[in-house]
C-alpha cells in the first residue's frame, strides 16, 4: 500500500479517533500491519523494558466474540454518566460536537466485529496489583501507550484507520481467556483497524492552548 505524502505534523494533526469512516469491506494486509508494528517498536520504554506485547485479532469468531463483550460494555457506558454527552455540561457550546461523539462511538459499538483486524496491545506486569505505587502504575502505562500511538501514526500513514477504545476490558478476563493472554500480562486497549474511506481528515477543535498551560506553576 503506497504511503500518504504527509509531513509529521500533518500526521500528529490529522490521526483522528476514525469510526464512521472504517472501510470494512478491504482486506487490510499482514504485511501492512506489521509494518506499522516494527515502527512501534522504536519507541521508548521504562528502563529500556521493551514490556509489550501485541495481540492482533483477524479470526472472524474471535472478532464477533469480542466485539459482543465490547457491545455490552459500551450498553452501560452510555446509560452511565461518563459519556460523551454528560460532558462539558458548562459549556452548551460543546453541545452538538458531544453527541457527534457519541453518534460515533454508538456506530462503532455496533459494527466492531466487522472491521479487518484488531489490536490489544499488553504490557507485561499488572499496573492494578494491589498496593503498587502510583510512580510504577505511571511506568507501565509509560512504556506502552508510546509504541500504541506511533502504530496509530504509522497506520495514518499507510492510510488505515484506528481509534484507541477500552471498553473491552469490563471483560479483560473473558477476552484474556479467548486469546489466551497470561494472567500476569494487562491488556491496555483494544485498537479497531480498517482502511478509511477516503483519507483527507483535519485538524480537530481544541481547548485554547492558554487554558490549559501553566508555567513555572498552576
Amino acid at each position: 500500500m503506497p504511503q500518504l505524502k504527509l509531513s509529521a505534523d500533518e500526521v500528529l494533526t490529522t490521526t483522528r479517533a476514525v469510526r464512521k469512516r472504517l472501510d470494512f469491506d478491504k482486506p487490510v494486509e499482514m504485511s501492512v500491519l506489521r509494518e506499522c508494528l516494527d515502527i512501534a517498536l522504536q519507541a521508548p520504554s521504562g528502563s529500556n523494558s521493551q514490556g509489550w506485547h501485541f495481540v492482533l485479532v483477524t479470526d472472524p469468531a474471535k472478532k464477533a466474540a469480542i466485539a459482543e463483550m465490547y457491545l455490552k460494555a459500551f450498553d452501560d457506558y452510555e446509560a452511565g454518566p461518563a459519556q460523551p454527552t454528560k460532558q462539558h455540561l458548562d459549556d452548551p457550546s460543546m453541545a452538538p460536537t458531544q453527541a457527534r461523539v457519541l453518534s460515533s462511538a454508538r456506530y462503532l459499538a455496533d459494527n466492531l466485529g466487522r472491521v479487518p483486524a484488531m489490536l490489544i496491545p499488553c504490557c507485561a506486569g499488572r499496573p492494578d496489583m494491589a498496593g503498587l505505587p502510583h510512580g510504577a502504575v505511571a511506568s507501565i502505562y509509560g512504556s506502552i501507550l508510546p509504541a500504541v500511538w506511533s502504530f496509530m501514526l504509522a497506520a495514518r500513514e499507510r492510510g488505515l484507520g484506528t481509534c484507541w477504545t477500552s471498553l473491552h476490558l469490563s471483560y479483560e478476563k473473558e477476552v484474556a481467556a479467548l486469546l489466551g493472554i497470561p494472567d500476569d500480562v494487562a491488556q491496555v486497549a483494544l485498537i479497531p483497524i480498517a482502511y478509511t474511506l477516503g483519507t483527507d481528515f483535519k485538524a480537530a477543535p481544541r481547548k485554547d492552548l492558554d487554558n490549559v498551560l501553566h508555567t513555572d506553576g498552576w
